[in-house]
């Protein structure tokens, strides 16, 4: 984020921005550009976290499949995704000026923090397209579904609670994580040297939300490899999260840092995808949307 930008960025949004929409427009946008670049390595750490495998074996199995297939199941990440980190920043915006408006009494600090987790929470909405993602990144039902549209379809015979499956731990990931999110980058953005150019300010950019997101995705990654698992299955018991937590636990001889495979490919995704994300909402806001 600009220097700007971050130097309040632990308060909450200034009342005094722009239109509702542009939160909405600048994050959505920044989301897209980010799929279209990480989505590949995004399908090598999914398998390492459903089958336990290196990253070499899922990269080799990705490379069998050619790259016809490369890009299978992207349409419930781009949807999900830049729906998701549209309601992300947009959200934020908005019930920062509902607290600030209606809650004189709340610190700024807790008006970001507020803020950030129910913003989180709404975007829970969005379960359905990341459901979706996970089982056509699934190689066991590779000819299973045509498509998108057809795994839609073939859930709908199980019910609505189907597409929701995984629910818990995505509220447990969301919420939480936009508050560090919000918090943690303008601290990172303030350590880092002042820029002086645009090429200066886009690094800024994109190292503050590229530190802050390869944090979050680490710490959270243990509850990410539970969804993966809860939301990789068709139909039957509904699992708790903790149930599934301990599956997988054991399945991985009770050892923590087994929980942790696929982290590094996906630290060195995390850098990359928040830093484009970040680097880019800030391009488009103050190139297209600013006033």
């Amino acid at each position: 984020m600009g220097l700007t930008s971050l130097q309040s960025e632990e308060q909450a949004p200034s009342m005094d921005h722009s239109p509702d929409w542009v939160e909405f427009a600048c994050g959505g946008g920044a989301a897209f550009i980010n799929i279209m670049i990480t989505f590949p390595l995004h399908k090598v750490i999914f398998r390492q976290q459903v089958f336990g495998i290196s990253g070499n074996r899922a990269f080799g199995q990705i490379r069998k499949e050619g790259f016809q297939q490369l890009y299978r199941g992207v349409l419930p990440p781009l949807l999900q995704k830049t729906c998701s980190v549209s309601l992300m920043f947009g959200l934020y915006d908005q019930y920062s000026r509902i607290l600030r408006s209606n809650c004189s009494f709340l610190s700024q600090s807790s008006v970001l923090h507020t803020a950030a987790i129910l913003s989180g929470t709404t975007e829970a909405i969005l379960v359905p397209f990341e459901r979706v993602q996970t089982i056509l990144q699934d190689q066991r039902r590779a000819s299973r579904f045509n498509n998108t549209l057809h795994a839609f379809m073939s859930l709908k015979s199980y019910g609505i609670r189907e597409y929701y499956r995984g629910l818990t731990a995505i509220l447990l990931r969301n919420g939480p994580s936009n508050a560090v999110f919000f918090s943690l980058r303008g601290k990172v953005s303030n350590v880092l040297p002042e820029a002086k150019t645009n090429a200066g300010n886009i690094t800024r950019d994109f190292v503050s939300g590229a530190v802050t997101g390869a944090f979050i995705s680490t710490v959270w990654f243990p509850v990410n490899v539970v969804k993966s698992r809860m939301q990789s299955k068709i139909g039957g018991k509904f699992r708790s999260f903790v149930y599934t937590f301990k599956k997988i636990y054991n399945e991985r001889n009770c050892q923590l840092r087994k929980m942790f495979l696929g982290v590094h490919l996906n630290y060195s995704r995390a850098l990359i995808s928040w830093g484009i994300i970040n680097a880019s909402y800030e391009i488009l806001k103050k190139n297209f949307f600013s006033k």
